[in-house]
């Protein structure tokens, strides 16, 4: 069931805080982790952040316990060779990539002076083709 398009979003962006230490970031994967366990019901699926580019462009990210999940629409490609740089990882061929779990606070510290807020996001297609942005929508 999906709200109607009239109904305000259940989320709303957060203006990001610059992250320094990885402690900044172990604090911001503890507060994130809090709400999601309290806001997302257990029948959502696709749920994650949503970081809005200041430059432009979302990067979309959901955590397991040994992955990180990122799918950067389009507008943010521009970030391809900081992934890359902040994390050790390939190039993917589309815009799906599949990281490790412990390449998570080194990617928000490199990530943290370009974001200009998050979105708790539910309902988005990790890894689908052609449904970036348009599959989730911060209910």
């Amino acid at each position: 069931m999906t709200a109607p398009l009239d109904t305000p979003p259940r989320f709303r962006p957060r203006p990001w805080i610059h992250l320094e230490t990885p402690q900044d970031v172990e604090l911001w994967i503890a507060e994130h982790d809090q709400a999601m366990q309290e806001l997302i019901k257990p029948q959502e699926t696709g749920y994650g952040v949503c970081f809005t580019l200041a430059e432009g462009g979302n990067i979309y990210m959901q955590t397991h316990e040994d992955a990180i999940q990122l799918d950067v629409d389009e507008e943010a490609s521009w970030i391809t060779p900081l992934i890359v740089a902040a994390t050790g990882a390939e190039v993917p061929r589309g815009s799906y990539w599949l990281l490790p779990a412990d390449r998570l606070i080194q990617l928000i510290i490199g990530l943290s002076s370009l974001v200009a807020s998050t979105t708790l996001v539910v309902g988005h297609r990790f890894g689908s083709r052609g449904g970036l942005g348009q599959a989730s929508r911060a209910y």
